[in-house]
């Protein structure tokens, strides 16, 4: 009696295991698709366009095996909120996407725009997120918005007073997506330490290199493959 039990839950082991690694073969062979919403630090302002942080996201999610088409990107440098909201109407989208990434508020705030109207409209764009992803929240990512006070680039303005607007911005931007559900990346700090030196900038002495965006890329990675 004994060994018959034995065997049978050998039997079932097996065929637990057995359908973990097919599931676990079916996942790697789907192809997942990307829609990257954003302004200049999505499109990658003075950088090629295989070093921009969705580029790379994808590059590095391939070499992990998973399968990722190349990301449809809407994007374009010094682009609100309300004008990213224009360019995703004009784009007439009808197909859904595996995931979402949303960057987008610097230009509000360099505009000097209230953080009032921002969390308006930002709403607004995070639940068409949402819905591009499938109405699914955990497929999409949001990102932080950096801080552009430190770089050289605002030399002679008030850095203090970017700071307290970013972080303003921020929080309101952490709250409304974390109320929906969304995945929430915090990169701002990162800015901070790394806006200073000039290995992680391009020529303008305001926007990123590569050097800075794989190291966003590198921490959605670690979201995805969670989530994924």
């Amino acid at each position: 009696m004994i060994r018959v039990m034995s065997r049978s839950v050998l039997i079932s082991v097996c065929i637990l295991l057995f359908s973990a690694t097919s599931l676990m073969a079916q996942n790697k062979k789907t192809m997942y698709t990307y829609l990257a919403l954003g302004d200049s630090y999505t499109i990658g302002e003075q950088v090629p366009s295989e070093d921009n942080f969705p580029h790379q996201l994808v590059k590095m999610l391939n070499d992990k095996g998973f399968s990722v088409a190349q990301p449809k990107i809407i994007a374009v440098t010094g682009w609100t909120t309300d004008e990213l909201a224009a360019a995703i109407k004009a784009e007439n989208i009808t197909e859904t996407y595996s995931f979402v990434t949303l960057l987008i508020g610097v230009n509000n705030q360099y505009r000097g725009r209230t953080v009032d109207n921002y969390k308006e409209e930002y709403t607004q764009l995070l639940e068409q997120a949402i819905g591009f992803a499938g109405g699914d929240p955990n497929k999409v990512f949001v990102l932080s918005i950096p801080d552009w006070g430190v770089t050289p680039f605002a030399e002679g303005r008030d850095r203090q007073q970017i700071a307290r607007d970013i972080d303003a911005y921020n929080a309101a931007k952490e709250e409304i997506t974390k109320d929906h559900k969304c995945h929430w990346l915090e990169i701002t700090q990162s800015t901070r330490e790394h806006g200073i030196d000039e290995s992680y900038l391009v020529a303008d002495k305001l926007h990123y290199s590569g050097k800075e965006y794989r190291l966003w890329a590198e921490r959605l990675v670690e979201i995805f493959a969670k989530e994924f």
